[in-house]
């Protein structure tokens, strides 16, 4: 059987980091894992974190939970039937509720093959003291990532005190008292912390937050026709709403040759220089966000 793990987390909390951590230490043991990233937008941006010869598999404009239970099985069908790997890990989008995602792993077909080891779930412990500020639904998802976790990967710690920190810790064992609390920086965890997994299902209520359905989470994929300013484009990032978690993908600075790779989440920029000609494309995750006023008059989707 191959063991099976599931990344889960809230938009931005640090899953991809994770994966490129694990996948890095299953190679040192001579273990080949294989991939399956869900997106919720048309480009999988993210699936560039995994290298060259790991087999991948991409789901976009989708969630796993919600109606991908069907592409899920035929993207497993295809990875087990052709391809050669010794472990599994599954990236869900950061709007998909974990135990929805894990449940469309088990399906008949691949009972015997596939061992589930358990739900890691990625807090950003920045936005967990932050949580006040969600909207209710966005609010109970990122609750339920948490409460149905059989480890929790407390991120992001470099950004609190001490005292912030343990206030973190205590909130997060009083939510799920079963699953080890593990605090990163970057999303380092060790390997040895997940190996002992073995998934326990407890009969905890569960809240469905389907996308489409409670939540009105949705995504948006924007091209610009032009080269646009560093800092006026930052200052448009500071007056957005609190409902646009996550934007990611290539935008065109004014003074660089390439699209610069662009990561933005609940305030947080990182911009990344591109040696490689991408298109000039980001991805907004998030709330209303066919509302959202772009930067630039001129500058349609």
């Amino acid at each position: 059987m191959k063991d099976v793990y599931l990344l889960s987390g809230f938009l931005g909390s640090g899953k991809t980091s994770l994966l490129s951590h694990i996948i890095e230490q299953f190679k040192v043991e001579g273990l080949k894992p294989a991939v399956i990233m869900n997106e919720l937008g048309k480009l999988a941006f993210d699936s560039r974190a995994v290298e060259d010869g790991i087999p991948l598999k991409e789901m976009l404009e989708g969630c796993i939970c919600c109606t991908g239970s069907e592409k899920m099985e035929a993207q497993l069908q295809m990875l087990l039937e052709g391809e050669d790997f010794d472990v599994l890990l599954i990236e869900t989008t950061g709007a998909a509720h974990p135990v929805e995602a894990m449940d469309a792993v088990f399906s008949p077909l691949f009972a015997s093959r596939l061992n589930m080891k358990g739900i890691i779930t990625v807090a950003d412990c920045k936005r967990w003291l932050d949580r006040d500020k969600m909207s209710p639904q966005m609010r109970m998802l990122f609750l339920e990532q948490i409460k149905h976790a059989h480890l929790i990967v407390a991120n992001k710690i470099d950004l609190l005190t001490d005292e912030e920190m343990l206030t973190v810790t205590m909130q997060l064992q009083a939510l799920n008292d079963t699953a080890p609390i593990i605090q990163t920086t970057n999303s380092k965890l060790p390997l040895k912390s997940i190996k002992g997994l073995e998934a326990t299902f407890h009969e905890k209520d569960i809240y469905q937050t389907a996308i489409g359905k409670q939540l009105s989470l949705s995504s948006r994929l924007h091209t610009f026709h032009e080269d646009i300013d560093q800092k006026e484009f930052e200052e448009w990032l500071k007056e957005l709403p609190n409902t646009i978690y996550r934007m990611k993908g290539y935008i065109p600075l004014n003074g660089h040759k390439n699209p610069v790779l662009f990561q933005y989440a609940y305030g947080t920029v990182q911009w990344i220089p591109e040696y490689m000609k991408m298109p000039p494309q980001i991805v907004i995750i998030g709330e209303q966000v066919d509302k959202l006023k772009m930067l630039g008059s001129n500058v349609n989707d």
